[in-house]
């Protein structure tokens, strides 16, 4: 053997100290982010039957929730309102009301837990009563009509605290709107998570059973991206960029990791990859039916997130992996 040339690439991985001594990626507490779904009514916790372990809360049963995640060590939350059905209307009015849930449970959190990071989905399609994420003529969802009331919806966020505003409509223009409106409206220091590269994917289906948000008619290709397509996924993310986004978010990201890899070598700015419902729920299923080990497919799963260029993961697993991170 000793004639044959050959490159020992076992010599680091033959014990966990080498192997953790010549680690490239890491998952840390610090770069999840916990969706949370705030449910109008009392007394409300609602597990959702796509979701296991993920709950629609009442605003009553938010800080339980919050306080878990902040000893957890979880930082960021991102909230989600879901309204009663009949308060919905064709102009997702309820999405940029004072009292509107997003707004009242922002004041709620920050008033208790200052340190939390919230960040404010900014959408419509839980407020609307078609369910489409702007305004609706005909079977159309137009465009500029739509950017005005996610400016206002981006500024009553804004004024009830939060500290990111996270578009996720998909319209065109929407960042430069919503930044030109926060910006006369004195919240030139809120940065924006842009819904930057956003498919229109199967993978949703279950978060549109946590948001009661699923569109009355039609489907939302006509915003969202063609999941065939890998340039136009760094044209949404460069005008975004110019547009003045602070964050780029990628979603969904399991079958995506190629575009968190693209967009991250040529865009300089934090990215976000968006661990959806569809690929929770997937790993829960199995999981319960004893098929695989949940914690060791989380974890390597996000650390392939991570590995791909993501900075941050929104993820309904954080709080399971600040647990297991413990552990370690």
């Amino acid at each position: 053997m000793t004639e044959i040339q050959f490159t020992r690439h076992r010599r680091l991985r033959q014990s966990e100290g080498m192997r953790a001594l010549v680690r490239e990626t890491y998952l840390r507490k610090e770069d999840l982010i916990y969706p949370i779904f705030i449910a109008a009514g009392d007394n409300v916790r609602n597990e959702i039957e796509s979701m296991p372990g993920i709950y629609q809360l009442s605003l009553d049963n938010l800080l339980g929730e919050v306080e878990e995640s902040i000893n957890l060590g979880i930082r960021a939350l991102i909230l989600f309102g879901v309204p009663y059905q009949h308060e919905k209307d064709a102009c997702g009015t309820g999405a940029f009301s004072h009292n509107g849930l997003i707004q009242q449970a922002t004041r709620m959190i920050k008033e208790k837990y200052p340190e939390v990071l919230v960040v404010a989905d900014t959408c419509l399609c839980e407020y609307t009563d078609h369910g489409h994420c702007g305004i609706v003529e005909g079977d159309q969802i137009l465009n500029d009509e739509s950017l005005e009331v996610l400016v206002k919806t981006s500024i009553s966020q804004a004024e009830a605290g939060a500290d990111i505003i996270a578009p996720s409509n998909m319209m065109d223009g929407f960042v430069a709107a919503i930044r030109a409106g926060l910006d006369e409206a004195g919240y030139t220091h809120i940065p924006i998570m842009s819904y930057a590269v956003k498919y229109a994917s199967a993978y949703y289906g279950p978060f549109r059973d946590a948001a009661n948000g699923a569109p009355q008619f039609g489907d939302r290709k006509t915003y969202q991206m063609d999941s065939a397509n890998r340039m136009e996924a760094l044209r949404e993310a460069e005008s975004d960029l110019l547009e003045g986004a602070d964050f780029l978010i990628v979603k969904p990201a399991l079958a995506y990791m190629d575009i968190i890899r693209d967009v991250k070598n040529n865009v300089n700015l934090p990215i976000v990859a968006y661990n959806v419902s569809g690929e929770y729920s997937m790993i829960k299923a199995a999981a319960i039916n004893g098929w695989i080990d949940e914690k060791s497919i989380v974890l390597e799963t996000l650390l392939g997130m991570k590995r791909a260029g993501s900075d941050l993961i929104i993820t309904y697993f954080a709080k399971d992996v600040a647990r297991w991170l413990d552990e370690k």
